[in-house]
């Protein structure tokens, strides 16, 4: 299958989608295809220096070419939707950047979407991608460290951002929860599943983002997960998954990890080492090609289902710390 050419389309050519065409050439069989944007000039500087083969000045301009496979939708939080439903109505496999809209409600409508067109769908949440997190579900699932009892993870960036930037504009899904708080809310949900219980607390900026964070689930019988997100201070940005009989440890950075640390009841701890070139989304991208060639319209690791259930969590912590886009 990797022999086979994966042609790739990238719409909404910013900070995010430069990380990604960098990684892509790490990826067997993806070609570098096109590139969209509602400028002309954007597409075309951002097509130069990456190496791709055409630009775009519009999102329907890259879709409708009949050379592009997927398309990988990089725009900011609140534009996903609209240019991944071009792409789809196109009948353009699609990655989305994480979350992969605003809520449940137009999540829903996107999934519904790929399905009627029969076209592949997935978001863009490449922690669980990862090979080090891969490993860490499989040794829980063996049962490694027993039965899981605890989750802590916290994702902070330093602050302060001025009122202008995207993170506290409200129109564009600002505030710490969905461009941070999704990795340790994705965690969370990829050890435990869907949580019985959700309680959160929030300080809001005055535009009415969220820029500190708290959130605690449970499960029963008794598990619970500790995690908070800010856009006020940069946090140790690391996690650890307790168990009745050991512990693992991701460093910082966990939400891309290259090594973690387990730690069973009374032995010698064991570090495990998952090194790889580039920033760690070509992982995402080689699931997507598979998924493709395959004939599938979703990743079994990365489903609907996944999207859809931590697009809810969202919804409903935002509705408890009174944020609305």
């Amino acid at each position: 299958m990797t022999e086979q050419k994966v042609r790739w389309g990238i719409v909404g050519p910013g900070g995010i989608a430069a990380q990604f065409a960098k990684d892509l050439p790490l990826v067997p069989g993806a070609e570098l295809a096109a590139v969209g944007s509602r400028s002309a000039g954007t597409a075309a500087a951002f097509a130069e220096r990456y190496g791709f083969a055409r630009s775009y000045g519009s999102y329907a301009e890259l879709a409708a070419d009949p050379d592009v496979d997927v398309v990988y939708v990089a725009t900011p939080h609140a534009q996903h939707l609209a240019a991944a439903l071009i792409c789809v109505e196109a009948g353009k496999a699609v990655l989305v950047e994480k979350p992969i809209t605003l809520d449940l409600a137009s999540a829903a409508q996107l999934v519904q979407a790929a399905r009627t067109k029969n076209v592949f769908l997935m978001e863009a949440m490449w922690m669980r991608l990862n090979p080090a997190i891969r490993k860490i579900v499989e040794l829980v699932e063996e049962g490694a460290i027993g039965w899981v009892s605890a989750i802590h993870a916290d994702f902070g960036l330093q602050g302060p951002f001025p009122p202008e930037h995207r993170l506290r504009n409200p129109q564009l899904g600002g505030g710490a929860l969905l461009d941070l708080g999704v990795y340790p809310i994705h965690l969370a949900h990829l050890i435990m599943g869907n949580p019985a219980s959700v309680q959160s607390w929030a300080h809001l900026t005055p535009e009415g983002v969220d820029e500190n964070t708290g959130v605690l689930l449970g499960w029963q019988p008794g598990a619970v997960a500790a995690l908070t997100c800010s856009i006020n201070g940069e946090s140790r940005n690391a996690a650890s998954i307790t168990g009745t009989e050991g512990r693992i440890d991701i460093p910082p950075g966990f939400f891309v990890p290259r090594e973690f640390t387990l730690t069973r009841a009374g032995k010698v701890p064991e570090t495990f080492q998952f090194p790889f070139e580039g920033n760690g989304y070509q992982f995402e991208a080689i699931e997507v090609q598979r998924s493709i060639l395959a004939g599938e319209l979703e990743s079994p690791l990365m489903p609907h289902a996944t999207t859809l259930e931590v697009m809810g969590l969202l919804d409903a912590i935002r509705e408890e710390i009174g944020v609305q886009y």
